[in-house]
């Protein structure tokens, strides 16, 4: 492995500042899109796709399994759940293979983890055998959250950064909608006892096209450039647009011996880890995932039935989607930081209202109304901007592992609220929701006082600024 390890002995970059690593990469790095580099952003972002419907699918399969294999309140939650610690285990040692083998290699093992985890739910033939292939399907889920991420930023000229990054979260929250959309079609089709294994096998559709198009669009070329291959770091730019290749790979030289590290470590990269662990923990805190996977169980308890709540959660779906696709359209211009404030006060106010419903036990045709409004302001902000933060705020040399550390956290948080999820609504329901508006209204206090703006930053003015 080729690496230059430098000690720097001058202060840190402010983040108001504008660098001279930012004059380099801004004055060479700026690009138009061409062909290559919406392939490279489009096939990043079908791994969101994936990675949105694999997560939501469960929610419209709930009741079969339950009824399958006579499964209690902790039963449920379990099996839900058992993706989750396979989606932890995957953001965990994601990381390691990313840096070392890049992204985009790595990518193509994550799609082979998705179709097999899609023909081994549809073949599932007991709890166990569900368990196994759910967690395979968390392992790619987990590993794409990394990975993808870090391979837009990578590609992505900074002006567009946001954006781009950003497609990938909107294919997460299109995933959803598939998800949605294909439960409801798999559910009028009246397969009885094959419904739940068809909808998992529906998956397996798109992680198909995920293969066939990894090999289609090339490594990194900050990966390269961090791995001593330069001259096929300046090809990949050239392909991708650039106007000066070499300076470029330049000032990514630069920025790997000015930051360069073995490993991610607290005494370094102390600010960015609490800013990942920060975002990823309030990004779960707020409940979207536990409200997510239990959708169809949440109208229900409000007394909505089975048709009905294929149908609520379809515009829940839709509503996510739109609120995602006009946050990218201003991420860039209005900042990280102003998108989550914002986020914080509508997710508060909504996630209030909906535990005063069940609080009451009255105003039930207000929930679907109240889940809308908090799925706008979510999608609007920490949807749109977890990932694009988390790929921004660490080092060229350690941000595979440091997206690893964020995403982790967050799907280490997701399973353990995903599990007491169910537990904790059986026998108050509106108690989860009093948590989530409780964290939400400190989450504002926290990104105003402690996150700093990375809009029109360069990945390298930001791992050395940090």
């Amino acid at each position: 492995m080729c690496r230059t390890i430098s000690i720097r002995s001058v202060a840190p970059i402010a983040l108001a500042s504008v660098s001279p690593i930012d004059d380099a990469i801004n004055g060479t790095g700026s690009r138009d899109m061409n062909a290559l580099l919406i392939r490279g952003v489009a096939v990043g972002a079908l791994a969101g796709l994936l990675f949105g419907f694999d997560t939501a699918v469960i929610a419209g399969t709930t009741e079969g399994i339950r009824a399958a294999f006579s499964l209690d309140a902790a039963g449920l939650g379990i099996t839900v759940s058992s993706a989750l610690w396979g989606t932890l285990a995957g953001a965990l040692l994601a990381g390691v293979p990313g840096d070392r083998y890049g992204a985009r290699t790595s990518l193509i093992f994550i799609a082979m983890l998705y179709l097999a985890s899609a023909v081994g739910c549809f073949l599932a033939w007991n709890l166990g055998s569900l368990i196994l292939f759910r967690v395979l399907a968390g392992l790619a889920v987990g590993a794409s959250s990394v990975l993808a991420p870090v391979y837009i930023a990578e590609i992505a000229p900074t002006d567009r950064r946001g954006m781009l990054v950003g497609a990938f979260q909107l294919n997460v929250v299109l995933g959803i909608l598939v998800a949605y959309l294909s439960n409801a079609v798999v559910t009028s089709l009246q397969l009885g006892a094959l419904d739940w294994h068809v909808k998992f096998a529906v998956t397996g559709i798109p992680a198909l096209v995920l293969l066939a198009m990894m090999f289609t669009i090339p490594d990194s070329p900050r990966w390269l450039t961090a791995k001593g291959r330069t001259g096929e770091a300046r090809d990949v730019l050239q392909s991708l647009g650039s106007s000066d290749p070499d300076a470029e790979v330049a000032s990514y030289a630069r920025a790997e011996a000015a930051t360069a590290a073995p490993r991610l470590s607290w005494a370094r990269h102390r600010r960015p880890i609490l800013l990942a662990f920060g975002i990823a923990s309030f990004n779960q805190f707020s409940g979207i995932n536990a409200i997510l996977y239990y959708l169809n169980n949440i109208f229900a308890a409000a007394g909505f039935d089975s048709v009905s709540a294929d149908r609520q959660a379809i515009v829940i779906g839709a509503c996510n989607l739109i609120f995602t696709a006009l946050a990218l359209t201003v991420i860039d211009r209005f900042g990280r930081k102003t998108l989550l404030l914002v986020g914080a006060v509508g997710v508060t106010i909504a996630l209030a209202g909906v535990a005063a419903v069940f609080m009451s036990n009255t105003h039930q045709e207000l929930l679907l109304p109240l889940l809308i409004m908090f799925i706008a302001f979510f999608a609007f902000s920490q949807g749109a901007v977890i990932w694009v933060y988390i790929s921004e705020i660490f080092p060229s040399d350690v941000r595979a592992r440091g997206q690893s550390l964020g995403s982790s956290t967050h799907w280490f948080m997701d399973a353990v609220i995903a599990t007491a999820f169910p537990l904790v609504a059986q026998h108050m329901k509106g108690l989860p929701f009093i948590f989530f508006a409780a964290c939400m209204a400190a989450q504002f206090v926290v990104v105003l006082l402690f996150f700093p703006e990375t809009k029109q930053r360069s990945l390298e003015a930001l791992g050395t600024g940090l």
